[in-house]
């Protein structure tokens, strides 16, 4: 576990990362790489990854306070 980044928390930033640039591409283009990318917004695969980007952004909202309580914890044991 240890005071850093977890690997599980860089995969779903990588993940979280991913989904940005394709809302990005959306927004300016009008075009999905993702659906493009796995054969159109209905295909199973291009399903599962959206999932997995959903999945991704509920765990990276818990990194918020862990960080934050991390940091909190090593503030003290600096004083002390």
């Amino acid at each position: 576990m240890g005071n850093g980044i977890r690997i599980w928390d860089k995969i779903c930033l990588a993940l979280l990362i991913i989904g940005g640039l394709n809302w990005g591409l959306v927004g300016l283009f009008e075009f999905d790489l993702v659906a493009w990318l796995f054969g159109g917004a209905e295909s199973i695969l291009s399903r599962a990854v959206y999932l997995l980007v959903a999945a991704s952004a509920v765990w990276c909202s818990t990194l918020l306070y862990r960080l934050a309580e991390r940091d909190e914890q090593e503030a003290v044991h600096s004083i002390g």
